[in-house]
C-alpha cells in the first residue's frame, strides 16, 4: 500500500509542499487503522517526547501534517487513484493460496452487491452530492456508494472491491442511480480480474433485464433475488410448472425438528418481453411447527439439480453478508463510516471513505491468516475494547512496528503500584 501511495501524482506545486502525498495519504490511513480521530496530535506529542513517534515506525510516515493539511491535500486527489490497491490486495491473497476458501459452486467466487449512504446533511455538501428534495423542509444532500466483497457461507471475513461512487456527474442534471452504479462495478471488477471466476448475488433491484445482459457482457453467473411483487410474469410460469408437476424439490429436517423445502425449476423466461433470458428459479423456506419462519426466491444461471441447490441457497442467502458483516461493521463498530471526518470541496469525503475501507480490508485480512493478530484479537471479547486497548497503548509507548504492538498487548509485562 506505501507503494501505491507514492506512485500516486502529486496535484501539488513543487516546491510548496510540507508533507510527501505519502506521509498525507498514510497518516489519514493510520488514522483510519486505529479508529482514532485524534492519533495525529497523539503521535506528535510522543514525537516531542521521544524524538519519534509510532507513525513513524509502524507506518513509515516521515513528517505528521496536520489534520487541516490532511484535509486539503486529500481533498485534491481524484480518487479512482487509490482504486489500484484492492486488487493488488486480492492478488497476494491469490498468490498465498487465503482466496482458494472462498470458491464454491465449481470453484467460483461469490460476489455479493449493494448500496449503501455514508454521509448525509442539510448544510454541508458539494457538488458530488445526491440531493433529496421533499416537498417540506431543507433540501438533503446525501453520498451514497455501491460496495461489492466476495463472501462466503463460512466464513466470518469479508473481501471488499473498490466502492464505486453514486453521484453526479459533470454536465448532467439526471441523479446517479445503484443499478447503473451496479453496472459500472462489474465491468470494472471485470477488468481488473478477468479470470476471475465469479457469481454476482444481490437483492430484487438487480434482477431485471438489463443488469442481467450486464452479467452476461462481463462472463459473470449470477444468484439474484426475485420477489413476486417485481417478478408475476416469472411467477406466472412457476405456477403453471408446479401445476403440470414440472417442478423438482428437496426436503430436509434438521435436527430441531424444523422443515426445509427447496423447490426449483429451470428454463423459464425472466420477464414478458420478447427477448427475456431464460433463467432458472429456485425457492426455499423454513418450517417450524405450523409457521413458516423464513422464505425468499431466486433467479440464476446456474443449471439445478439435487446435489448444488443447498449450496445455491446459502449462496443466495450469503448475501446479507454484506450488510452485517461489512456495512454494519463499518457503521457500527468502530469504524465510524458515517462520521464526517472531512467534506471536502472535491474528493474529500470519498477519499476518507476509501481510506476506511481499506483499514476494514486489512483488519479483514489479518484477521484471516496472521497468528499475531489473531491471537492478540482472541484476548478480547468485543472489537470495541481491543482496539481501544490499542489505541490506549499506542499513544503512550513507542513500538518498532506492529508486531512489537501486538506482542505487548499479548503478553503485556506485570504493573503493579509501589
Amino acid at each position: 500500500m506505501a507503494q501505491s501511495f507514492r506512485q500516486i501524482e502529486d496535484p501539488r506545486q513543487a516546491g510548496k509542499i510540507d508533507h510527501c502525498l505519502h506521509d498525507v495519504l498514510m497518516s489519514g490511513f493510520a488514522m483510519m487503522f486505529f479508529q482514532d480521530p485524534s492519533i495525529l496530535s497523539f503521535q506528535k506529542r510522543l514525537q516531542e517526547g521521544a524524538h519519534c513517534n509510532n507513525l513513524t515506525t509502524v507506518f513509515n510516515v516521515g513528517s505528521i501534517p496536520k489534520e487541516t493539511q490532511m484535509r486539503d491535500v486529500t481533498d485534491s486527489i481524484p480518487t479512482e487513484e487509490l482504486s489500484g490497491i484492492f486488487p493488488a490486495f486480492l492478488h497476494e491473497l491469490q498468490r498465498g493460496r487465503q482466496l482458494s476458501q472462498y470458491q464454491l459452486l465449481n470453484g467460483k467466487y461469490l460476489v455479493a452487491l449493494d448500496g449503501s449512504e455514508y454521509f448525509s446533511s442539510d448544510k454541508v455538501s458539494c457538488p458530488r452530492c445526491l440531493k433529496k428534495e421533499p416537498a417540506k423542509g431543507n433540501i438533503r444532500y446525501h453520498h451514497q456508494i455501491l460496495q461489492a466483497v466476495i463472501v462466503h457461507p463460512g466464513s466470518r471475513q469479508v473481501l471488499p472491491f473498490f466502492p464505486e461512487p453514486i453521484q453526479n456527474s459533470d454536465g448532467t442534471d439526471k441523479q446517479d442511480c445503484e443499478t447503473n452504479a451496479g453496472k459500472r462495478t462489474i465491468a470494472k471488477i471485470r477488468k481488473a480480474h478477468p479470470k476471475l471466476p465469479i457469481i454476482i448475488t444481490a437483492d430484487d433491484l438487480y434482477s431485471k433485464q438489463p443488469f442481467v445482459d450486464a452479467l452476461k457482457g462481463n462472463d459473470m453467473s449470477f444468484i439474484l433475488v426475485a420477489k413476486p411483487s417485481d417478478h408475476k410474469i416469472l411467477f406466472e410460469w412457476v405456477e403453471e410448472f408446479t401445476n403440470m408437476g414440472g417442478t423438482e424439490h428437496l426436503e430436509i429436517i434438521d435436527k430441531k425438528g424444523r422443515y426445509h423445502r427447496y423447490e426449483w425449476v429451470s428454463d423459464v423466461p425472466l420477464n414478458g418481453a420478447k427477448n427475456a433470458s431464460q433463467v432458472n428459479f429456485f425457492q426455499y423456506r423454513i418450517v417450524d411447527g405450523e409457521k413458516v419462519t423464513y422464505r425468499n426466491s431466486w433467479v440464476t444461471d446456474i443449471a439445478i439439480d439435487q446435489n448444488n441447490i443447498v449450496m445455491l441457497v446459502k449462496a443466495g442467502r450469503a448475501r446479507w453478508k454484506i450488510e452485517n458483516e461489512t456495512f454494519n461493521t463499518l457503521k457500527n463498530q468502530g469504524y465510524h463510516i458515517e462520521h464526517n471526518y472531512g467534506h471536502g470541496s472535491q474528493y474529500l469525503s470519498m477519499n476518507f471513505f476509501v481510506l476506511n475501507l481499506l483499514a476494514f480490508y486489512v483488519h479483514q485480512i489479518l484477521e484471516l491468516c496472521d497468528l499475531s493478530y489473531q491471537r492478540c484479537r482472541g484476548k478480547f471479547s468485543s472489537r470495541k475494547e481491543y482496539w481501544n486497548q490499542l489505541r490506549c497503548t499506542l499513544r503512550i509507548i513507542l513500538f518498532r512496528d506492529l508486531y512489537h504492538l501486538l506482542d505487548y498487548i499479548f503478553e503485556s509485562p506485570m504493573i503493579r503500584a509501589p
